[in-house]
């Protein structure tokens, strides 16, 4: 039970949750405790300590706003203008938007987890009550009413996740096999290095630009999501290099004692390719795709804000161009969501990785 519980931690890439196995099974106490405190309680204490300096760092921040507001209103209206602006601070009528504290990261979180739940009933009801309604339309062959109403914070990193899921495959589909074959012969590779040099820096809002540039001019009689279109292909060509130039230089590097077995064996090209190319290009070909994945969450939020896709990156933008009292609690709430996808993200990918190459990552 140990030995499997270890494993699984390992597999996951949460080994430093070891120790505390070992302490419950009590193996070598001494030495179990010193990794106990150094992988487990030295993070927990800088996670505090972290927490403790962004409550005095906000803390800090809204009384400079604030004693800001309050030498304004002293200028203009004297003490009477101190307490109306005092009274108005107090009511939330004179909004302060400075670094929100944790406790009210937590709150407007909770608020948006809420706010979900009132969305996802007002979207059940609307359904059921347009259901007969749909099914003579659909008989009719009319398209069925959907519902219309702002999407909740869930309903937007449901979006981002499926965006981003698209990006990556066609990333992979793009970067593996263009990598292979750069991979395998070195003129071609000599010869188009140049333009993977090139167009590897190039900044995502310019990709969504030139993807926008013929998308939009393909689907001028598509009457779907374009936005989402747009959105994942350009994340997939922005995110595509890494995986690209890892896989080209995993081909590229695999031994030539087994290009020599291959043909002492009279493989054929796609035997090769399977069998001996792959297998030996995997480690590098799953570090491409793990910073992939980084890369297309990362960028995704840039992208969405541009396309105007419902997903994180438009939440963000609207929470910013909001300005109410509580929107900066939200961004910074939204920060840390899109921070902890990304981590499970990495988490995921490390796990298939060891999956596919029983190798260390």
């Amino acid at each position: 039970m140990k030995d499997k519980s270890i494993s699984i931690l390992k597999f996951i890439g949460l080994s430093f949750f070891e120790p505390v196995i070992r302490l419950a099974v009590g193996e070598d106490v001494k030495k179990n405790l010193t990794e106990l405190f150094r992988k487990v309680i030295l993070p927990i204490v800088s996670i505090l300590l972290f927490l403790l300096l962004w409550h005095l760092g906000a803390q800090k921040l809204y009384n400079i706003e604030r004693d800001f507001k309050i030498e304004t209103a002293r200028t203009s209206g004297g003490e009477a203008g101190i307490t109306a602006e005092l009274k108005r601070i107090e009511a939330g009528e004179s909004s302060i938007n400075s670094l929100p504290s944790p406790s009210s990261v937590v709150t407007a979180f909770n608020s948006l987890i809420a706010d979900h739940k009132k969305i996802s009933a007002k979207k059940i009801a609307f359904l059921e009550k347009v259901a007969k309604t749909n099914e003579k339309r659909e008989a009719q062959g009319l398209k069925a009413i959907t519902y219309t109403g702002r999407p909740s914070f869930v309903d937007q990193i449901i979006t981002s996740l499926k965006t981003v899921f698209a990006g990556f495959i066609l990333a992979l589909l793009l970067a593996v096999p263009i990598g292979m074959v750069l991979g395998l012969s070195e003129t071609l590779r000599s010869s188009v290095n140049w333009l993977i040099q090139i167009f590897k820096p190039v900044s995502p809002v310019v990709w969504f630009l030139l993807v926008y540039m013929i998308v939009k001019t393909l689907t001028l009689t598509y009457d779907g999501d374009v936005s989402f279109i747009i959105s994942f292909i350009a994340v997939g060509l922005c995110a595509m290099w890494a995986t690209l130039v890892n896989t080209t230089l995993g081909v590229s590097s695999v031994d030539n004692d087994f290009i020599n077995v291959a043909k002492v064996l009279n493989l054929s090209v796609g035997q090769k390719v399977f069998k001996i190319v792959l297998p030996s290009a995997f480690p590098l070909i799953f570090t491409g795709l793990r910073i992939t994945v980084s890369v297309a969450w990362m960028v995704l939020i840039a992208i969405e804000l541009l396309s105007q896709s419902p997903g994180l990156g438009t939440f963000v933008w609207e929470e910013f161009q909001n300005g109410a009292n509580d929107s900066n609690a939200k961004i910074i709430a939204a920060m840390f969501v899109i921070g902890g996808i990304g981590f499970l993200l990495d988490r995921l990918m490390f796990s298939v990785q060891k999956l596919m190459t029983f190798t260390e990552a």
